[in-house]
């Protein structure tokens, strides 16, 4: 066997330690940016941040800044916490499915009729839930440059919006989503086939 029934009930047991640990931590760090101190890495939309002092003749510009806010605005402090909740929604759905996994494993019924539909659910919430997140992100690391006045612009500069686009929940999302797929297909075979052998 490849995975016995005790390495299921390992990953069973490291799953749920980890949906603990990564939930409180990303409560705690919520919580934080509300209530003191944050550093938050912002993008830098024009090249008039130059970096000096460059050898060999190479010229540049930051692309990104780190910013520490004695307290942050409440607006992008707002984006940024939903986007954190957002993340940390996709880990637990990433670790939901693990855990739905060993435990078929270990009860030894792979298939069965709700696996692939919350399989393939799972992966639904994954690409969407991952996209919002991201999005609200890039706007809440925008807002905050802009009112940071990270970006330096010059008068009558336009402002941009600045994303960073990870294609991660899209690709995990899409593969969860043809799991979910296999396992109704598998479903299916084994209901065909019960009672014939």
């Amino acid at each position: 066997m490849i995975v016995s029934g005790t390495d299921a009930l390992l990953v069973m047991i490291s799953v749920a330690v980890a949906a603990v640990i990564t939930t409180t931590w990303t409560v705690v760090s919520i919580l934080g940016s509300f209530t003191g101190a944050a550093t938050v890495t912002l993008p830098v939309t024009t090249d008039n941040r130059v970096a000096d002092g460059l050898s060999l003749g190479a010229t540049g510009h930051a692309t990104a800044l780190e910013v520490t806010f004695p307290v942050l605005p409440s607006g992008p402090a707002g984006l940024l916490a939903w986007a954190g909740a957002l993340n940390q929604v996709v880990v637990l759905v990433i670790l939901a499915i693990v855990f739905l996994l060993a435990y078929r494993l270990r009860s030894q019924v792979l298939f069965t009729p709700r696996s692939g539909w919350i399989i393939g659910s799972g992966g639904f919430v994954l690409v969407v839930v991952g996209a919002i997140a991201q999005f609200l992100d890039g706007w809440g690391r925008s807002l905050l440059a802009d009112l940071a006045g990270a970006n330096g612009r010059i008068p009558g500069e336009s402002a941009h919006f600045s994303m960073e686009f990870s294609a991660v929940p899209f690709l995990l999302g899409t593969a969860m989503l043809l799991v979910g797929g296999v396992f109704q297909f598998g479903g299916r075979l084994q209901k065909d086939t019960e009672g014939l052998v």
